[in-house]
């Protein structure tokens, strides 16, 4: 598998795809298809049209397409956003709304690596502007990365968290999702050693797995049961010449989407065929349901293989995190260092991702940090997905979140983990 061969064919097969469905959507639009009624052209020309946006989007990285905000005065106020740290695999980017004040709550998205670009936590960033300050990790496109710029894995990107952190000063308040989790909380870990004065306030860690046995998962089996030798031979690939990481060694976002997609098959397959059905009765619209969730979810990217790699030997098969047991640039990270940030849990009760219970095992791993600065919620009814960008967020977690950050605004004193307020 890991021949630019094999990458390039995998990109021929969705280009030709598309061409297939581009062609044949044309086709059923000539005038002289309509001289006679014939439901199978409208049909055809509704599979085209379906067909061709889907694997269209697959290689193009969505918009973050932040509405209009409006202010006191009823005047629309744009949201633009502002690199504020550039780095070769991912920048951080402020979200400036208009010529609004700055709020008082700062807050740092912490968006996965995982698949997806940033633009997943979009709903997210949208439920929080209205209050806070928001910034977010923006990841790139592994594909798009010269081999010159070196590599990347989980150590690498606690240190481009620690960084971040860094960079924002220490009244920043941190939200981390999903895959991130575990490497959000190693990076305070690291700063509470290192430099002390530069970790948050508070650290929000939502659906992510600390501990990957505490609750099995169809994630945490396959990572238990394929080796190291099989998932590199299988799953890794070199970039192919058309793009600028020509040669770089990844696990490529199209097999990533397979095993999305594989999880809940029938699932997506009904929507597809729901969607071709309004398409062809003229019943669907540009941003309808349908096209909002898959042009977000079908936008993958590529990841640098020793990312994945180290992901799923490190933090699923060795646990690393959950041993207390993880090292980062030669430096062991001690969990019980954390002695004044309050962390909070959010699990999802249906989470079929990061399941109850491997990402509350994170309170376990604190045993410098008071009880008073630990939290835990677990929504009823909540999918993965719905605990950070759904409706189990925004009606429920978001308002408690929200509460935690500002029940933990102000600078703790050093040492005490006791919270004292500032003048």
């Amino acid at each position: 598998m890991k021949y630019m061969m094999t990458y390039d064919l995998m990109e021929t097969m969705r280009n030709t795809n598309q061409w297939l469905g581009a062609t044949a959507r044309a086709f059923a639009s000539y005038p002289m298809m309509s001289w006679g009624a014939n439901p199978a052209i409208d049909w055809r020309n509704a599979w085209c049209e379906v067909t061709e946006r889907t694997v269209a989007r697959m290689v193009a990285k969505p918009d973050l397409d932040i509405p209009l905000k409006t202010n006191t005065y009823g005047t629309d106020m744009v949201v633009t956003t502002e690199v504020v740290v550039e780095r070769p695999f991912g920048d951080l980017i402020r979200f400036q709304v208009g010529n609004r004040p700055d709020r008082t709550r700062r807050i740092l998205l912490v968006a996965p690596m995982s698949g997806h670009y940033a633009t997943l936590l979009r709903k997210t960033v949208v439920s929080l502007l209205p209050d806070a300050d928001v910034y977010v990790t923006d990841w790139h496109n592994a594909r798009d990365i010269p081999v010159s710029a070196g590599k990347f894995d989980i150590e690498d990107y606690t240190l481009y968290l620690m960084d971040f952190m860094r960079a924002l000063g220490s009244d920043i308040h941190v939200v981390a999702v999903c895959q991130p989790v575990p490497l959000a909380l190693a990076a305070t870990a690291y700063l509470a050693e290192l430099d002390p004065d530069a970790q948050p306030r508070s650290l929000t860690l939502i659906g992510g797995p600390v501990d990957p046995e505490a609750n099995h998962t169809e994630v945490t089996d396959f990572g238990r049961t394929v080796t190291m030798g099989q998932l590199e031979e299988t799953m890794i690939q070199r970039v192919g010449f058309k793009y600028a990481g020509v040669g770089r060694m990844v696990y490529p976002g199209l097999l990533q989407l397979a095993s999305f997609i594989s999880m809940n098959a029938e699932m997506h397959a009904n929507s597809f065929r729901d969607e071709i059905i309004r398409v062809a009765k003229g019943e669907a619209s540009e941003r309808d349901r349908h096209n909002n969730f898959y042009d977000e979810y079908l936008a993958v990217m590529d990841m640098t293989a020793e990312f994945y790699l180290s992901t799923v030997e490190r933090i699923f098969k060795g646990r690393e995190i959950a041993r207390n047991a993880f090292i980062v640039d030669g430096h062991k990270v001690d969990f019980s260092k954390i002695t004044t940030v309050a962390v909070k849990i959010v699990e999802g009760e249906e989470d079929d991702i990061s399941a109850p219970g491997q990402c509350a095992a994170a309170l376990g791993l604190l045993t410098g940090l008071p009880d008073e600065k630990k939290a835990s919620h677990v929504e009823p009814g909540a999918g993965h997905y719905g605990i950070f960008a759904g409706r189990s967020w925004r009606n429920n977690i978001r308002p408690l979140v929200l509460d935690f950050i500002d029940a933990n605004s102000a600078a703790p004193k050093r040492g005490s983990g006791k919270v004292v307020s500032i003048k």
